[in-house]
């Protein structure tokens, strides 16, 4: 396992963490000069920060810095009620595939999508099984795509908790198994994004990561960290920073190495009850402490 308690090399940083400082939003390019500031080699930025700045801009500025990506968020959300809503949601990948392109990201990071309306509580429809059903589709029909521009599909499972709204592929299994039957060939096109909030708790995580690995090119393409906190206040956005809750990292990340993956531990924390109210700087040295201590 590598050692990171001497720098901070492999650390990237999700924007997400840091697009909330002192209670305030902060544009993508002032993030990329504060992690440019600390030496931080890596960034994972969202769509929606990319397009209030440019995305021209935005490539330009991490060229200038030296910065790279881990991933890039996000692409997925497939289900749709009709066939114009899937129709849309392919348009609106093939559009984040070229934008991750453009960033020359690592992966495009799926969050597959779920219920259509169920966000807005209001759920077209409530057969799951159609929702993966069309999921799996929209991956198929994405992943054409991607072969031919060359940018890797990382399909993310999230936590049961938010298979109505967001995902209903919910483990690493089911996000391994989609990936075996649509590239079995295990081309390097299609694999997982693996966010430790979602999965630390799956009984079959060692085992599935280890599958993950056991590919011609690892399936693993993105590895994100932060902790789960006890209590957790809000489901969505009290994620912890690493160390502070209940997850055993070094532990998780041991078996990810095992398996090949060799990038970058990409910090993700959604915090609005805490971290998004405490000045960016503060947010981004803890962020480094805690990679170099406890990730």
């Amino acid at each position: 396992m590598r050692d990171f308690s001497g720098n901070h090399d492999w650390l990237s940083i999700n924007t997400a963490t840091v697009r909330k400082q002192s209670g305030a939003e902060v544009p993508l390019d002032r993030i990329i000069d504060q992690c440019a500031e600390r030496g931080i080699r890596a960034i994972s930025p969202w769509r929606d920060q990319v397009a209030a700045v440019g995305l021209d801009k935005v490539a330009k500025q991490l060229k200038a810095h030296g910065i790279g990506l881990s991933g890039y968020c996000r692409g997925g959300f497939f289900p749709a009620a009709d066939a114009a809503g899937l129709k849309a949601a392919l348009e609106d990948n093939r559009r984040a595939i070229d934008e991750a392109k453009t960033l020359d990201a690592p992966c495009l990071v799926l969050v597959v999508g779920a219920l259509p309306g169920a966000l807005e509580s209001k759920a077209a429809y409530k057969d799951i099984a159609r929702a993966r059903s069309e999921v799996r589709d929209g991956i198929a029909a994405s992943l054409e795509y991607a072969r031919e521009v060359g940018m890797p599909l990382a399909i993310e499972p999230l936590h049961p908790m938010q298979a109505a709204d967001r995902a209903c592929i919910n483990t690493l299994e089911h996000a391994l198994d989609i990936c075996d039957e649509l590239d079995a060939g295990q081309s390097g096109m299609l694999g997982v994004a693996l966010d430790i909030y979602h999965v630390w708790w799956d009984p079959k995580l060692q085992q599935q990561i280890a599958r993950a690995g056991n590919a011609k090119h690892t399936r693993l393409l993105a590895y994100h960290v932060c902790d789960w906190l006890t209590p957790t206040r809000d489901l969505l956005s009290d994620r912890g920073m690493m160390g502070d809750g209940v997850v055993e990292l070094k532990k998780i990340r041991g078996w990810v190495e095992d398996a090949g993956f060799a990038g970058f531990s990409e910090v993700e924390i959604f915090s609005n009850l805490d971290w998004w109210q405490r000045p960016g700087a503060e947010t981004l040295d803890m962020c480094i402490e805690r990679h170099c201590s406890a990730v």
